[in-house]
């Protein structure tokens, strides 16, 4: 049995090599078979290595516009957190006059705004587009009668983009259809 197995394994290769050596021996008896069969393998591997390049190419390119991304997320959460503290301090300001902490944090909030631009980094714009599971996350639904159904109404977390990929979606409240009832009623209104 074994050595059925081996007589198996050896013809195949005995074939392939006697294939082989009568396509040599045409080429042999033939220069301009030679010729061309050569001048293929160069147009082959010329072309393999040209498609390397540009791959090659393409994943340097990646490389640089893509390595900051991981940085890039953890930059989010800073404006995040700045961007709340000046919403608190506006609703404190309306109380009085803003002090120079609040000044402050906006200046802060307007540099690391300029900083994320220049490196690609943008900001989705969500608040009342249309929902779009590939730049937004619904949180939540809610009834916005002056809102058309599945446009976002609030926007609970910014989104980002870096380099037009999405970096990270924005959170957002949507306007849910009305019940049945509703848009019977708005129907009998509109008439």
């Amino acid at each position: 049995m074994a050595a059925d197995t081996m007589n198996n394994d050896i013809r195949p290769s005995a074939a392939g090599e006697d294939q082989e050596e009568r396509d040599q021996n045409r080429r042999d008896d033939n220069p301009a078979a030679e010729i061309a069969f050569l001048r293929d393998r160069l147009m082959r591997a010329l072309a393999e290595s040209e498609n390397a390049r540009r791959q090659g190419e393409r994943r340097v390119q990646d490389a640089q516009h893509f390595a900051i991304t991981n940085f890039a997320r953890e930059m989010l959460q800073v404006v995040d957190n700045l961007r709340r503290a000046l919403e608190a301090g506006t609703t404190d300001a309306e109380a009085g006059s803003p002090g120079g902490l609040m000044e402050g944090v906006a200046a802060t909030d307007r540099i690391l705004t300029q900083i994320l631009n220049r490196f690609g980094i943008r900001e989705v714009d969500a608040l009342n587009a249309p929902f779009d599971p590939g730049k937004h996350e619904a949180v939540l639904e809610t009834d916005a009668a002056e809102q058309a159904p599945g446009s976002v109404v609030q926007v609970l977390e910014d989104g980002y983009t870096l380099h037009d990929r999405l970096l990270r979606p924005a959170r957002v409240g949507v306007a849910k259809a009305p019940s049945g009832s509703q848009q019977d009623a708005s129907r009998a209104a509109e008439r």
